[in-house]
């Protein structure tokens, strides 16, 4: 069995492994860094401690969120280190049985499998298994 903390994005649902989300927050305000690629929406401070907040909408070829947009955070670790994952909305953790878990679905967007590592069918909706190194690296 997997457990994975799931979040939204564009009304589309996707999960990270629970072992490498540290917190889920409310986005805080971030200082924006000068020249940084699409996709780094700023640095964050949590608790003395300076994190990259990577927003996956730009990742994920989605536009930007609404401004009044109320977005969350989404902890984790990559490399050692924090960085902030910007969602759109944070929701449950859901346990998948391994029979439940396959390939990214063949519809996807070619330009998006690298960023996806599986698909989980749900009862109701599909699952997608985000790849939290390849979605947190920005070139």
């Amino acid at each position: 069995m997997s457990s994975y903390v799931t979040f939204t994005i564009d009304d589309a649902l996707y999960g990270i492994d629970v072992l490498q989300v540290r917190e889920a927050l409310v986005a805080q305000e971030r200082t924006r860094v000068p020249l940084a690629p699409d996709g780094i929406a700023g640095l964050v401070n949590l608790r003395g401690q300076v994190v990259l907040t990577v927003d996956l909408r730009p990742r994920l070829g989605l536009p930007p969120a609404a401004d009044d947009a109320e977005r969350m955070m989404v902890v984790v670790q990559t490399d050692g280190e924090p960085t902030s994952l910007l969602v759109d909305r944070v929701g449950d953790v859901v346990d998948v049985a391994p029979e439940r878990f396959g390939p990214p679905p063949d519809t996807l967007d070619p330009t998006l499998r690298p960023l996806i590592r599986g698909a989980c069918r749900l009862e109701e909706r599909l699952l997608l298994v985000l790849d939290v190194d390849e979605a947190a690296t920005v070139a």
